[in-house]
């Protein structure tokens, strides 16, 4: 009886050990990484997971221990919690204070530019998002002369971020993209924008963004006038406020030089802003004796290389 009363004691008094010692483990590995140290600036990234998360913030010195941080959020049901996002933290803080701050709100947003989308379509996508410093009217007048160059990606900006700042990160960003396209001259580089900027409103995916780029290289060789239907909607875009409008018969003989249908040759300059795949497809455009391309109601394309089959196929998929 004395012996188990005893053996008794012994487990309390271990378990007392090892509850006292987790405690303790867990106090120092959820304390401050440092007691001194400098603001640094964090960003959480669109989709990263705690585990991802709690790395970089060990890597950063901001914390003791990754694993600590896993399992402090994932007790305490914050992992659906934590934003993407720009945050300042502080060696100085605890776990729990660094875990609690990336649910608070972060100080930049999130803006996302898509491929095809025309400057003024940029403006009012802006104007939604919350940038306290954003002019719509400024916007447009610093980018009367960028369309194309506006390089669509997601971008991480300050809410306080200015106009001016906002049309040189999408400028700048579009010269390092097309670095890694090409080497090119200034003429060189126009003339793959503006048909990377038919090319993007025109096909989906770099298959079918290659072989379109084909076909108007092909057309532009002999002369033949390119009739793309994207430029019939960018020149009404600018008169009826209808940035895509679909074309209609009538619009083929719009006075405009942007008028593919009766100017032969490439527009002035590029209808809308292009992503990488379309500038990569007129980099390197797929070589056929094609001539003619039309939308399928499906979203499919078909290809012809005269006339007389491109008929074929207008009264096979149009009609």
């Amino acid at each position: 009886m004395q012996k188990t009363r005893i053996l008794i004691v012994a487990s309390l008094a271990f378990l007392a050990l090892v509850l006292a010692t987790i405690y303790c483990g867990a106090k120092y590995l959820l304390a401050p990484a440092a007691n001194a140290g400098n603001e640094v600036r964090f960003v959480v990234s669109k989709g990263q997971g705690i585990a991802a998360i709690g790395a970089k913030l060990e890597e950063a010195k901001l914390i003791r221990s990754k694993y600590a941080f896993r399992l402090y959020v994932q007790l305490n049901k914050l992992d659906t919690k934590i934003q993407a996002g720009s945050f300042t933290l502080s060696p100085t803080q605890s776990t729990p204070d660094i875990a609690q701050t990336l649910t608070e709100g972060t100080e930049d947003v999130w803006i996302t530019l898509l491929e095809g989308w025309r400057r003024e379509e940029i403006a009012e996508y802006l104007e939604t998002i919350d940038l306290s410093e954003f002019d719509k009217a400024k916007f447009l007048e610093l980018t009367a002369t960028s369309e194309g160059y506006l390089f669509p990606d997601t971008y991480l900006v300050p809410k306080e971020i200015t106009t001016t700042a906002l049309v040189n990160l999408f400028t700048t960003t579009f010269e390092k993209k097309l670095a890694t396209v090409g080497d090119f001259t200034d003429a060189e580089a126009k003339r793959l924008v503006i048909l990377a900027s038919l090319v993007e409103r025109e096909a989906r995916g770099s298959e079918q963004m290659r072989h379109v780029a084909g076909i108007l290289e092909n057309r532009l060789k002999i002369n033949m006038a390119l009739e793309i239907d994207a430029t019939l909607q960018y020149v009404r875009g600018n008169v009826a406020g209808e940035w895509w409008a679909p074309p209609r018969a009538a619009d083929k003989e719009l006075k405009s030089p942007f008028n593919t249908y009766r100017n032969p040759g490439l527009p002035p300059h590029p209808i809308a802003n292009p992503g990488l795949s379309a500038l990569q497809a007129v980099h390197t455009p797929l070589e056929s004796d094609d001539f003619f391309y039309l939308h399928a109601p499906t979203g499919e394309i078909y290809y012809a290389e005269t006339y007389e089959s491109h008929l074929v196929n207008v009264a096979r998929y149009l009609q």
